[in-house]
């Protein structure tokens, strides 16, 4: 197998969002720090109730999808289709914005941990105005993958393989075939699992620091940045002295155009002023 090598690393910069909800944003801080078809990945995590206690209000969203992972707490989404996304630690919310849709995200705690992390992912323009559609999973219906050396990874989406065993997440059968998983290593631990070459990948370390494997040798990854792989067909990441957690995520990229404003990524600039005006107009979600 040839080894994916870290060929970028992007830090997680702090910035606030929704209401004045504070989080870190590393993949997703400019047009060039993007990676087809990942967007935007955030990732959330205080105690202190202030920096998260506005939530999100009612906002839209156009052209893509939003993954939304609680590690800790309790988050309520709702939309004007009348869906009721109750997120508590561990659960997963994959909403498809498509052709339009308006919802919020507010905190159900007033005090107490918040983490967790919203990533967004692109869809290919044949798909941007499908109708709009959520999937919660509940944290108890993600299959699990114990480590020969103690860790443990948590299978979102897509298919783990570990010792000629297959692990399939909830989520499968999407044009982008993304994976996600959410990986945990004791200290000096390593991971090592096969991507489809054609995909890109990313992880983001969370916990921890960790050594990416390549060709060249390791290259270190601190904890709160993203690091971008090269082509290649496996990646090998080892834990730091303190152990690690990070999110490996893979997925097919579309090669399309992205033009983005705001809530609305679409392929043109024109389809963009369009999804302004239905807004405007009340047609988003029509």
């Amino acid at each position: 197998m040839a080894l994916r090598t870290l060929q970028q690393v992007i830090p997680a910069l702090e910035t606030s969002d929704g209401a004045g909800v504070k989080l870190r944003r590393s993949i997703g801080q400019s047009p060039q720090a993007r990676l087809d078809p990942f967007l935007m990945l955030d990732e959330f995590g205080t105690d202190d109730p202030q920096d998260y206690i506005a939530g999100f209000p009612s906002h839209p969203h156009r052209g893509f999808e939003t993954v939304t992972y609680m590690l800790d707490g309790h988050m309520l989404h709702e939309d004007h289709l009348g869906n009721r996304g109750d997120l508590k630690s561990g659960d997963v919310q994959w909403m498809t914005a498509g052709r339009g849709i308006i919802h919020s995200e507010m905190s159900q705690q007033l005090e107490g941990r918040m983490r967790g992390f919203q990533l967004w992912i692109n869809l290919p323009a044949a798909e941007k105005m499908k109708p709009a559609g959520y999937r919660d999973i509940p944290a108890a219906s993600i299959p699990g993958a114990a480590l020969p050396g103690g860790g443990r990874v948590k299978v979102i989406a897509g298919t783990l393989r570990l010792d000629g065993r297959k692990t399939p997440g909830p989520v499968q059968g999407l044009s982008t075939e993304p994976l996600y998983f959410d990986v945990e290593l004791p200290a000096g631990e390593a991971f090592e699992q096969p991507l489809p070459p054609g995909h890109n990948a990313f992880l983001y370390a969370c916990e921890g620091d960790v050594l990416v494997d390549g060709a060249a040798g390791a290259r270190a990854l601190p904890r709160r940045a993203a690091g971008i792989f090269s082509a290649g067909d496996s990646v090998r990441v080892t834990a730091g002295g303190e152990g690690a957690r990070f999110i490996l995520l893979a997925a097919k990229p579309l090669r399309e155009p992205v033009v983005q404003y705001g809530p609305f990524v679409m392929n043109t600039r024109e389809e963009i002023e369009q999804a302004i005006r239905d807004y405007q107009a009340g047609r988003l979600t029509g």
